[in-house]
């Protein structure tokens, strides 16, 4: 990552975080890495769906670079192995990681911590669940 201009740089003094830039790197492959991010956060693929999540927490650059780390990874793996299999993992990667039953637990407990009140889902057709 660093050789392409794209590992993040963390400064800190006295529990301050400041500003960083992502180092020193060869600019050709790391305009190139912004340009396949780029490209790629537009789509409907893994690497759209991962700038989509990054972005929303942590910001559109960090996102850019996020991804674009993942692209080089992603492209360094199908270079290193040529019979690697090259699947896309698909936009609903992260979803389908996810355990519903246990989110829906986790977000009542939140409620109910907020509010102070008690929460009670009931499925679509009136029961409790």
């Amino acid at each position: 990552m660093s050789w392409a201009k794209f590992a993040p740089k963390t400064r800190e003094s006295a529990g301050k975080k400041k500003g960083a830039t992502t180092g020193k790197g060869n600019p050709w492959l790391g305009g190139t890495l912004g340009e396949i991010a780029i490209g790629a956060s537009r789509t409907h693929t893994f690497l759209g769906a991962r700038y989509k999540r990054i972005a929303r927490r942590r910001g559109k650059k960090r996102a850019l670079v996020a991804t674009g780390n993942s692209a080089l990874t992603i492209v360094y793996h199908l270079l290193a192995d040529p019979d690697t299999d090259d699947q896309d993992l698909g936009p609903d990667h992260y979803d389908s990681r996810i355990n519903k039953q246990r989110r829906a637990w986790t977000l009542m407990r939140q409620i109910e911590q907020l509010t102070g009140h008690k929460v009670i889902l009931q499925a679509s057709d009136g029961t409790a669940a």
